[in-house]
């Protein structure tokens, strides 16, 4: 027969294992997937860091992204960031890049022309 104690021991064990796994449940099975958050234009004016009116301005001009639900108006905050990095200057080797692409095109249009 066994012994009783190493019965106990051993459900004891296991409790302890399942304890250990509620507590700690393994990455594997954790699946987050990103939400995009949403802000009112209160905290789109503090996230861009311009004042209320101008935001205004900005959605009545078609400038920025944004929803519009019973009179309120809603921004995506990564529709945001994309709006603050596409309004990224390029550097002079990147114009300076791109001219000389250009005038080789134009060039190769020309001799295709004659």
């Amino acid at each position: 027969m066994n012994n009783p104690f190493e019965i106990i021991e051993a459900r004891l064990s296991n409790i302890e294992t399942l304890l250990l796994d509620l507590k700690h449940p393994p990455k594997e099975n954790i699946t987050t997937e990103p939400q995009d958050e949403f802000l009112t234009i209160q905290e789109a004016a503090e996230f861009l860091s311009l004042a209320v009116p101008t935001i205004y301005s900005k959605v009545s001009k078609g400038e920025l992204p944004f929803m519009k639900r019973s009179k309120r108006l809603y921004f995506s905050k990564s529709e945001l960031s994309e709006y603050i990095k596409d309004g990224r200057g390029k550097t002079n080797a990147e114009i300076v890049s791109g001219v000389k692409t250009y005038l080789k095109t134009k060039r190769k249009g020309l001799n295709n022309g004659k």
